[in-house]
């Protein structure tokens, strides 16, 4: 039988310093830090390396942050700095969501959204940090302080930071994924704009100014999407054999992804 700590995995290390002993990464450390080891302290360490533990389990411990003095530092955070950050798995998604996009299972306006978002909103604020060791209370941080945004705004934010966040736990399942649990906002009636359509006349000189500067095919694509209420997806995926002239019916019965 294997033989019992009776330290807990804390013990005094001369008069004013107290010694952790735990595996890191396959590695056995025994960091210490600056605490005089009366029971009280131990007691208090026992907890802290309980806490340690657990973060190491799930994948959020940073050595570094815990342990900001220990002499062998530099060769700890080798195989820490190998580790993901936010950027790469950002880079990673949005590569697997052109793949996607090239196999017309995303829509073009969706993949520019993401990489938007992505680049206004979250690379600035996480892109440079350890990927797995972003924690939940950082995300919601980070969206509560876009305090003037619409609550629309706020939900796709929140939506782009699951997806990408959802692609990079995928290699690691078994842990938690702390932007799986941010919120969007319910959307109500009074949250949704008020239709405000173009005049007749708005549109006759929107059209004008499109067959001016952009040549008779561009007008007439434009057109005929004023005057039919096409969505664009809608008219993207139209063929020849969609359009009866002789008796003026379109048939809309697909999109484009």
């Amino acid at each position: 039988m294997g033989r019992r700590s009776v330290t807990g995995g804390v013990r005094a290390k001369g008069s004013n310093r107290i010694q952790f002993d735990f595996k890191f990464e396959g590695v056995r450390y025994r960091p210490t830090l600056p605490r005089i080891p009366t029971e009280a302290n131990l007691r208090r360490a026992r907890k802290q390396l309980e806490d340690i533990k657990a973060r190491i389990a799930s994948g959020t411990f940073n050595f570094a942050e815990e342990f900001p003095d220990f002499r062998d530092l530099k060769d700890v955070t080798g195989p820490q700095a190998a580790r993901r950050t936010c950027n790469q798995v950002f880079d990673d998604f949005v590569t697997h969501c052109e793949s996607r996009m090239a196999k017309t299972d995303l829509a073009f306006a969706t993949f520019e959204t993401y990489k938007r978002i992505l680049d206004s909103h979250w690379r600035p604020e996480i892109g440079n940090d350890i990927f797995e060791g972003v924690k939940y209370s950082r995300l919601a941080k980070i969206i509560d302080s876009k305090r003037l945004i619409k609550k629309k705004t706020h939900n796709n934010i929140v939506s782009v930071a699951r997806c990408a966040f959802e692609y990079g736990y995928r290699d690691n399942p078994e842990k938690h994924n702390p932007a799986s649990v941010l919120k969007c906002f319910r959307l109500v009636k009074k949250d949704r704009s008020v239709p405000d359509p173009f005049t007749i006349q708005e549109a006759e000189a929107v059209i004008a100014a499109i067959h001016r500067d952009w040549g008779e095919a561009q007008g007439n694509y434009d057109e005929f999407r004023f005057f039919t209420g096409l969505r664009p997806s809608e008219q993207i995926a139209l063929r020849v054999d969609d359009c009866d002239l002789s008796q003026g019916k379109l048939m809309v019965n697909k999109r484009e992804s």
